[in-house]
């Protein structure tokens, strides 16, 4: 059976001549691909004309809950994607890694979306700058959709993970999206997109799919399009140096495979726990996915008088590991995912072996449990030993993108750092370690060519996510070989598909773009007390100036006494007059509680509760006989997600202004309220 790409809203197969897909267990053919017959560019302008405008509708917050829709359609549906990655040579680890993995990303970006981003079509970033000497022109930052499409060009390893991670935040930015999987899994890839279709939750022209080449398709990219890539540095080359990307200036992302490393702390020594965790990260590293991971620890990097016990260790450990058709029992790793792959890692493995010895497996002689190993795409964990390293140019250079990993020797903790910087860039390096300095200095020496770094110890492992995963709230790629990229990484990634772009004018013109009150502003007053309001009635920029109170030395004392704050610069004439107040002073939560007194309106009404406080600063003491008053102004609003059975409401932003009897500011803040809706 053909696959089938999904364009402007239909099903196609592609015409003319197919390449065959197999099963990497059994070696049969699964399906055939080509998206000949495709027309590209109408397919780039119905995901600009059609999905862009209908996601562009749409706030932050709704985008985020589709999201988390399709998670949860996904999830119900997961079985079915199981049992079509069971075609790829996965286990039910390695596919539990790349289907609930992927759908977890939904739901991560989705919960940042809702609590990090407001609930409108753009982002406002950073505070307002001022411009000017008497503040009546202000700059500030603005994050907005572009308006293009997001193309997504995914490694095999990953069909389903690879196209959700990239997705979700594209989708959350306001950005329809094309997936294009890589055809060795694509049958994969296609389940998820039909899945995704059937749940009919994501609006007309917001996604796309590609099985087969993309044809002219990079021929048609603009400015406004975004175009990410993870795979091989060479493939990535091409496309990065493609005419389009360079004259338009397209966006571009890469996510390369890397020569990740993992190190052992010098205080790690065999018999402590470190040593231990380390012994089972390589090996599991090794053969999840069967080390078909961008991830994956290609260089095992120890002190030298421990290099025979790591090895002997990893020996036993790997000794356990049986290979074959994962749906066997007690098989613990899978083929790799084709034949070509099997002879591709094969090579690297003999260019390896140029610069040390295999001290564990063997490529020609191996078994393999349940499944025929000519017919299927197996090859066996290796384990190979470089014992001068600093010498020697192809652990560091040629990746064996398989289950193979070298161990190398270090004398030094510089030499270990220099070891790991000679991967010329990766995506992640790991250290054993149980002494904190070890791992100060570690870190700083591999954080510029590294772009994740996991100190483990005994103190975290239990609840480490490990070596080889990418987590959606922090960034995934690196520098160099690694591809100079940037996904993930919460809302981070949400803003790689957005312009932003900076805005100069007075404080009123802005605050009315921008829905947020700034100072400066214009400013609304009204009789009816700004508490008494339903959030729908409150206006951004809207008012109340309150009465004066006198702060005495009663207060001060009583204050003292209820919350237990007896500091000196309060209670101590003497001491105080020696600090750099020059005298006593009010309590700063003093002065917060007398503030909340003079704007809170007691009786019952739309405001809920007090929902917070943020960046507060006291930028002037109150002295003892010091008159206050208050400026608070709606700063701005948003509504949040009706839940069943509650009032619905919204949570508005006060902008807060605690001045003197000079007007001088004493105290800057944010409140927030919950208050009802009508």
């Amino acid at each position: 059976m053909r696959l089938q790409s999904y364009a402007q809203e239909h099903w196609y197969t592609g015409s003319g001549e197919a390449a065959p897909l197999f099963n990497a267990v059994s070696g049969a053919t699964v399906s055939e691909i080509s998206s000949h017959g495709l027309d590209f560019h109408a397919m780039l302008q119905h995901a600009r004309t059609i999905g862009g405008p209908n996601l562009r509708r749409m706030t932050f917050h709704q985008r985020a809950r589709m999201l988390k829709a399709l998670g949860q359609y996904l999830m119900s549906r997961k079985e079915e994607l199981y049992a079509v990655s069971a075609f790829t040579g996965a286990t039910r680890t390695d596919s539990w890694i790349d289907i609930e993995g992927g759908i977890g990303t939904l739901f991560t970006i989705s919960s940042k979306g809702r609590r990090e981003l407001p609930d409108a079509s753009f982002h406002i970033e950073g505070d307002v700058e001022g411009l000017s000497k008497t503040g009546s022109f202000v700059g500030r930052h603005i994050c907005v959709p572009l308006e293009g499409a997001a193309i997504h060009i995914n490694a095999f390893n990953f069909p389903v993970w690879g196209a959700l991670e990239k997705m979700a935040p594209s989708l959350l930015a306001g950005m329809p999206v094309i997936v294009k999987p890589a055809s060795t899994t694509a049958y994969l890839a296609e389940k998820l997109g039909q899945l995704i279709v059937e749940s009919k939750l994501l609006p007309a022209g917001a996604f796309g799919l590609i099985c087969g080449s993309v044809g002219d398709l990079l021929d048609h990219l603009t400015c406004q399009d975004v175009l990410t890539f993870t795979g091989s540095a060479a493939t990535g080359f091409k496309l990065r140096t493609h005419n389009s990307i360079v004259q338009n200036s397209v966006r571009f992302n890469m996510e390369a495979d890397s020569l990740n490393c993992c190190i052992l702390g010098p205080d790690a020594a065999p018999g402590s726990d470190e040593f231990d965790l380390f012994i089972k990260e390589v090996s599991r590293e090794m053969t999840v996915k069967a080390g078909q991971k961008c991830t994956a620890i290609r260089r095992t990097i120890v002190p030298e008088s421990y290099t025979q016990a790591v090895i002997e260790a990893l020996k036993k450990r790997l000794a356990g590991v049986k290979l074959g058709d994962p749906a066997v029992e007690g098989v613990r790793m899978g083929p790799l995912a084709s034949r070509g792959q099997v002879k591709e890692v094969g090579a690297r493995v003999d260019e390896l072996k140029q610069a040390g010895e295999l001290v564990f497996g063997n490529p020609s002689d191996f078994d393999v449990v349940g499944a025929d190993r000519e017919q299927g795409a197996f090859f066996p964990v290796l384990l190979l030993h470089c014992p001068d390293p600093l010498r020697r140019d192809q652990p560091h250079d040629v990746e064996a993108f398989g289950p193979v990993s070298t161990v190398m020797p270090y004398q030094t903790l510089d030499d270990a750092i220099e070891l790991a910087k000679r991967g010329r860039g990766s995506l992640c390096g790991s250290l054993f370690t149980n002494d904190d300095n070890v791992a100060r200095q570690v870190t700083f020496g591999l954080a510029p060519y590294h772009g994740r770094l996991l100190v483990l110890n005994r103190e975290c492992a239990a609840e480490s996510t490990g070596h080889g995963s990418p987590m959606p709230q922090l960034v995934h790629g690196g520098p160099g070989r690694a591809g100079g990229g940037e996904e993930l990484g919460g809302v981070r990634s949400v803003l790689h598909y957005m312009q932003r772009t900076a805005l100069q004018g007075s404080p009123t013109t802005l605050m009315h773009i921008t829905g947020e009150f700034s100072k400066g502003a214009m400013l609304t007053q009204d009789r009816v007390h700004p508490f008494r309001k339903y959030f729908d009635e409150l206006v951004i920029g809207e008012t109340l100036i309150t009465h004066r109170r006198t702060l005495t030395e009663a207060d001060v004392v009583n204050f003292a006494g209820v919350s237990g704050d007896t500091f000196y610069a309060h209670t101590d004439e003497i001491a105080a007059s020696q600090s750099i107040f020059g005298k006593r002073v009010a309590h700063g939560y003093l002065v917060l509680a007398a503030a909340a007194g003079l704007f809170v309106d007691p009786a019952p009404g739309p405001v809920l509760a007090n929902y917070g406080l943020d960046r507060l600063r006291f930028v002037k003491p109150v002295y003892i006989g010091d008159t206050i008053r208050v400026r608070l102004t709606c700063k701005s609003k948003t509504a949040k997600e009706p839940r069943e059975g509650e009032v619905p409401q919204g949570v508005v932003a006060w902008d807060v202004e605690v001045t003197n009897q000079s007007d001088e500011p004493v105290a800057l803040y944010t409140i927030l309220t919950l208050v009802a809706r009508q």
